[in-house]
């Protein structure tokens, strides 16, 4: 039975780390390809459309940084440092 529990706690633990080795393979690619992406986008001269810009732009010129940030987030679903670095970039 002992045995039984440990091979079954061996695979799960196999499992998972097969996955997370995947999981961590496709997010290197997507990134790869996303900064692939943004080289063609400047070489082309061409800005990412951002939604709901004018809402952020009020909130930044009022200085209301941190509602800008979330409010860009909830546009973009970018993550925290992202969206940081383009509201500081709208300022």
């Amino acid at each position: 039975m002992d045995i039984a529990i440990l091979f079954c706690t061996c695979v799960v633990v196999l499992g998972v780390a097969s996955i997370q080795h995947q999981l961590t393979r496709s997010d290197r690619r997507v990134a790869r390809v996303e900064r692939k992406i943004d080289a063609v986008m400047r070489h082309l001269d061409l800005e990412e459309e951002v939604p709901r810009k004018d809402e952020i732009l009020t909130l930044v010129r009022d200085g209301k940084q941190v509602q800008a940030i979330r409010l860009y987030r909830e546009a973009t679903g970018a993550g925290l440092v992202e969206a940081k670095q383009a509201v500081d970039a709208m300022s």
